[in-house]
C-alpha cells in the first residue's frame, strides 16, 4: 500500500523541509533560465524545451546546427544541472501534494489519489534522468532516432505528470481556501 515518505516528519521539520526546497527551487529556477539564454533563438523558441521535445532526429539536427559553440555548452550545463534540479522540484510538488492531501483529504478517499501523485514525482524524477542522457547523448554526437524518441517521450510523460500533479496542487489549494472562509 501507497504511503506518503512524509508522513513520519513531523510539523517543524516538514515546515523547515517545505522552505528549504521553496528556496533551492527558486535558485534553481534561476539556473536554468540563465543557462536557456544561451538556448532560445528562431529555431528553438523554447530552449531546452524545444530540444526535450523535438521528436525527429531532423529536428533535433535542426536545433543543434543552430546553437553556437557556446550554446551547446551551456545546453550541457543545464542537462547537467537538471540532475539536481529533478530532485528538488519532485521533492518540493511531492511536499505540497502531502501537506495538502492531509489538510483536505485525510480519511477520505480521493487521500489515495495525492499519495499516489507524490509517488508518481519520484517516477517523474526517473524519466527526467532517462530524457537527459538520451539530450546528452545527442548532444556529444549520437545522433541516432532512438535518443530523440526516448528524449520525446520521457518528457512528454515528465510534462504530463507535472502538469497534473500541479492541477492537483491548484485545485487543492482553493479547496483549502474555501474551506477556510465557510
Amino acid at each position: 500500500m501507497l504511503t506518503s515518505p512524509f508522513n513520519n516528519l513531523t510539523k517543524a521539520i516538514e515546515k523547515k523541509l517545505t522552505y528549504t526546497l521553496f528556496y533551492f527551487l527558486l535558485i534553481s529556477i534561476t539556473v536554468m533560465r540563465y543557462f536557456d539564454r544561451f538556448l532560445v533563438n528562431e529555431t528553438a523558441e523554447f530552449g531546452i524545451v524545444s530540444f526535450e521535445l523535438s521528436k525527429t532526429l531532423e529536428r533535433a539536427q535542426e536545433i543543434l546546427n543552430s546553437w553556437s559553440t557556446l550554446s551547446k555548452t551551456y545546453a550541457g550545463l543545464s542537462l547537467g544541472y537538471d540532475f539536481l534540479f529533478l530532485f528538488i522540484y519532485t521533492l518540493f510538488i511531492s511536499i505540497l501534494i502531502h501537506k495538502l492531501n492531509k489538510k483536505n483529504w485525510t480519511n477520505k478517499p480521493l487521500y489515495k489519489l495525492g499519495e499516489v501523485l507524490i509517488w508518481t514525482m519520484f517516477l517523474t524524477a526517473i524519466f527526467d534522468c532517462v530524457e537527459n542522457v538520451s539530450l546528452i547523448k545527442l548532444l556529444i554526437g549520437g545522433r541516432q532516432q532512438l535518443w530523440v524518441s526516448v528524449a520525446y517521450y520521457f518528457a512528454f510523460v515528465k510534462f504530463l505528470l507535472i502538469g497534473i500533479s500541479i492541477l492537483y496542487i491548484i485545485v487543492n489549494f482553493f479547496i483549502l481556501l474555501l474551506k477556510k472562509r465557510s
